[in-house]
């Protein structure tokens, strides 16, 4: 019996048609259509909604999210396929696969890892974070907000019980000119424990009033590394946040730890966190201070020092401004450091090339004088994956400096 050759379904999303030669990039699985390359749109089409990508010839290209701005589409599958919670089940479903292979998830002595990281698992605009059974959601697109409820459904089915609660944390990260404005709040259950645990030590993390999905997750190895380098050293902990490199070093022996930030209640999460893992120990401090002055008035006490600013730019029309502030916080930092001392600095600004990163530090040691000889180039952990079609996902640059 002959059997009938079955054909993708076709799906009538509305419509966006590209420029001649506009489609090489989807073509090269890029996850983004600028504005200029789209030659017509559908009537009627709001910001979030799904469509359909076409060449000028009327091929089918792919699927996704269209937006006010610079982006135009933000692409979610280059399958002509139905956007439907299968389809979140399935994508949710090899990003976990993704962290079980690299052992983020699951294991004893960790609790926590990225689960979803936007263009590097295939969706543009999505973050989740998973803290010791809590999902943690960041939209950055409309798209992905309008999806919130069948993406907590597949976390359902896809974490099972492992799976708690899902807080959706996307207030601070909509788009401002999209119209919306959400609220954070749980999409399911309810958390009332908010410690995990990464390498053995615990933390506080915040992701009710904290920033981002609340711990910055994606310095897991760069602590590690530090722990390796802080025996016996004096530590500064700047931009320190809720503690994070200041709990590795002191695991790693380090004879004192300053840790600095300007918020008073990273200040105060940052002492819970040491007092949960050091209990007693005397050889921590915490200051509630502006880094900038805090470094000019420090002296020369510190021969390590740790640089982990917010982010200096958030958009290439600020990118000069930012290289600036990288320039004078790291020199600071050279004329501070003792000889023989080790310095760890980071750029978490996606505009900024790991180039113009490593420019900026250049010109900061080379003004302040030290002979500086670069130990370790870090980047993001392997739950922040970088999609090969999508080299503008590596944001975290870091260096790690012997300064004599």
């Amino acid at each position: 019996m002959n059997q009938k050759k079955k054909f993708p379904k076709m799906i009538n999303y509305p419509k966006v048609t590209l420029k001649p030669g506009k489609e090489h990039s989807i073509k090269r699985f890029h996850p983004w259509i600028f504005s200029g390359a789209v030659s017509r749109v559908e009537e009627g089409l709001e910001e979030g909604d799904l469509v359909a990508l076409y060449s000028s010839r009327d091929e089918f290209l792919a699927i996704g999210h269209i937006a006010i701005g610079s982006i135009a589409v933000r692409i979610i599958s280059f399958e002509q396929e139905e956007i439907n919670l299968d389809f979140w089940i399935r994508k949710i479903q090899s990003a976990l696969q993704l962290r079980k292979a690299i052992g983020l998830y699951g294991t004893a002595n960790n609790n926590v890892c990225r689960l979803v990281h936007g263009e590097g698992d295939g969706l543009p605009g999505l973050i989740i974070d998973f803290y010791a059974g809590t999902a943690v959601i960041q939209c950055h697109s409309v798209g992905m907000y309008l999806h919130r409820g069948e993406i907590t459904e597949a976390l359902q089915s896809v974490l099972g019980e492992n799976l708690k609660s899902v807080f959706d944390k996307s207030e601070g990260t909509i788009p401002f000119k999209s119209g919306i404005e959400p609220k954070n709040g749980y999409l399911y259950g309810e958390s009332e424990s908010f410690v995990a645990l990464e390498n053995g030590l615990k933390f506080n993390v915040d992701w009710l009033k904290g920033q981002k999905t609340g711990f910055f997750i994606d310095q897991r190895e760069n602590r590690s590394l530090l722990e390796h380098y802080s025996k016996g050293r004096s530590v500064l902990n700047m931009f320190c946040y809720t503690g994070g490199f200041s709990f590795y070093a002191m695991r790693g022996g380090a004879n004192l730890v300053h840790s600095v930030d300007s918020s008073a209640r990273a200040i105060e999460i940052t002492k819970e966190n040491v007092e949960a893992n050091f209990p007693g120990d005397t050889r921590h401090e915490a200051f509630a201070e502006d880094a900038f002055k805090y470094l000019d008035k420090s002296g020369e006490k510190y021969d390590l020092i740790i640089l982990d600013p917010p982010a200096f730019a958030k958009h290439k029309n600020v990118l000069q401004n930012a290289l600036k502030g990288y320039k004078r916080l790291n020199s600071i930092g050279f004329e501070k450091i003792k000889k023989g001392g080790i310095m760890f600095t980071f750029s978490c600004s996606q505009a900024v090339s790991k180039e113009d990163f490593r420019k900026a530090i250049f010109a900061s040691a080379a003004s302040a004088g030290r002979t500086v000889r670069i130990l370790h180039q870090l980047t993001q952990p392997a739950d922040h994956p970088v999609n090969i079609y999508h080299p503008e996902g590596e944001y975290l640059k870091g260096l790690v400096l012997y300064v004599e």
